[in-house]
């Protein structure tokens, strides 16, 4: 196929010939999606390798599944490699995942992704970080993965799940711009650098709605609406895309993670001011049977609260919640929102403090400097702290952070002599609500006291058992 842009022309192959065929155009839309990604590594043209993409690749693998296979290397820890994980374990089959980076999806921040871990484990999935395949060497009707840590691993099938790259080498013969990553670059109308071209979908290199930066989101959604409003906006009205905040959700086992926004990490990358707090709510009324707990991390600005991004990993319930916090951003709206967000409530549902009011209470407070916070990734950054686990004794001998000291909160004030006043004195408790009422004695004593945001349980988060 060939783009004639000066003469507006497609040149296409006749399908079962040879024959070329002109076609006209006064206005091109570009829809090539992408194709997975291969690692140029030997053997990986070998039989019995796959990728997942159409679905072609969909009846080949179920072929090769329902051949009786008994163990699967699945490389790539994305949506596309935890999906086929699960899928294989349910035809029970052995998994293992293999993956680059030191943690699984990372779309998300690594501390959030700790639950999705601890699921697939409790599966039986054998999960290898910081890892890669090198070598695939076929060995009778299996393949044998050489892993860049020098292990081996025998299996019936590899399945590679390590990404995408646009489809865009029409759009480069034809002179159209694209971006460092391959993506087409479009406008907010979705019009090329020929105005008279359009493109969409996985093929396109767009703006991140937060932080008004060009990036590339390979998701159905934006693909969809980038289609329609295209279309609207070559028959003259006046459209235009908002940009992308990546907005997405996956289903591993019974556990459920999803995201919008911007994560920490970009963040970070991006030298963008950013606030956090973790909390860890029940998807409904805990007295009413079957509460499910959920991990929620919001991302703000410092200065006028406004929702930059969110992250929550549990069970049901993640995607009312995330859905909510996506509507929230694309309004622009701000932690204070949150606080005076009214949501359907009935017991079996939610709770008259929903998980999005309470991210807004709690943010809130933080941006008004209500009750000082201090996060896990932020410990070892103290020179001279007291920590203070306010939690029962029962709960302490559980466990606890390592040099803490227990003084539950109910006994905090008779024991306040067991503190010292000269050193930043950190508090926590399991989820954060005591070490906020810990906070707020020891500041009315004039102690220089931080509460540990998402208490102990955040500590898991970033240090799993």
């Amino acid at each position: 196929m060939e783009v004639d842009r000066a003469r507006k022309e497609v040149v296409v192959e006749k399908v079962g010939t040879k024959d070329l065929i002109r076609q006209p155009y006064d206005k091109l839309v570009l829809s090539p999606g992408a194709s997975p990604v291969l690692p140029a590594i030997p053997g990986i043209n070998s039989a019995n390798v796959f990728t997942l993409r159409t679905l072609e690749d969909v009846d080949r693998i179920k072929a090769r599944v329902d051949s009786g296979i008994k163990h699967v290397v699945v490389v790539g820890a994305g949506f596309i490699g935890l999906e086929m994980v699960e899928n294989l374990v349910h035809r029970n089959v052995k998994v293992s995942l293999i993956q680059l980076s030191n943690q699984i999806l990372p779309v998300v921040d690594r501390e959030m992704t700790t639950p999705i871990l601890a699921e697939l484990k409790s599966k039986g999935v054998d999960v290898l970080l910081n890892t890669t395949v090198s070598e695939v060497s076929p060995k009778d009707d299996r393949l044998v993965a050489k892993l860049s840590n020098g292990i081996a691993i025998d299996s019936d099938m590899i399945l590679f799940g390590i990404g995408v790259r646009p489809e865009s080498k029409l759009a480069i013969d034809s002179g159209l711009a694209t971006g460092p990553r391959g993506g087409i670059v479009t406008n907010a109308f979705m019009q090329t650098s020929d105005p008279d071209i359009y493109a969409v979908g996985d093929a396109i290199e767009t703006e991140d709605f937060v932080l008004k930066i060009r990036t590339q989101v390979p998701l159905a959604g934006p693909a969809n609406r980038q289609g329609r409003l295209a279309v609207d906006h070559m028959f003259g009205r006046k459209v235009m895309f908002r940009g992308t905040q990546a907005t997405s959700i996956v289903k591993v086992f019974n556990m459920v993670v999803a995201s919008t926004g911007a994560s920490e990490r970009i963040l970070q990358r991006e030298s963008k001011s950013y606030q956090k707090i973790y909390l860890h709510p029940a998807n409904h009324a805990g007295y009413y049977p079957g509460a499910q707990g959920m991990s929620i991390k919001l991302l703000f600005e410092p200065g006028d609260g406004k929702i930059l991004g969110a992250q929550i990993t549990g069970g049901e319930g993640v995607d009312k919640r995330i859905d909510v916090l996506a509507m929230a951003i694309q309004a622009g709206m701000t932690v204070f929102d949150l606080e005076e967000s009214e949501l359907a409530y009935a017991p079996q549902f939610g709770s008259a403090k929903d998980p999005i009011n309470m991210a807004g209470f709690i943010a809130a407070g933080v941006v008004r400097n209500d009750h000082p916070i201090i996060h896990v990734d932020q410990l070892s950054q103290l020179e001279s702290s007291c920590l203070i686990d306010v939690r029962t004794d029962e709960e302490f001998r559980l466990g606890t952070i390592p040099g803490a000291k227990s003084i539950p909160v109910d006994q905090l004030r008779e024991r306040l002599n067991e503190i010292p006043n000269k050193e930043q004195v950190v508090v926590f408790c399991q989820v954060g609500q005591r070490g906020y009422i810990a906070t707020r004695i020891l500041q009315q004593r004039g102690y220089n006291v931080r509460n540990l945001s998402g208490g102990y349980k955040a500590y898991r988060l970033f240090f799993p058992a």
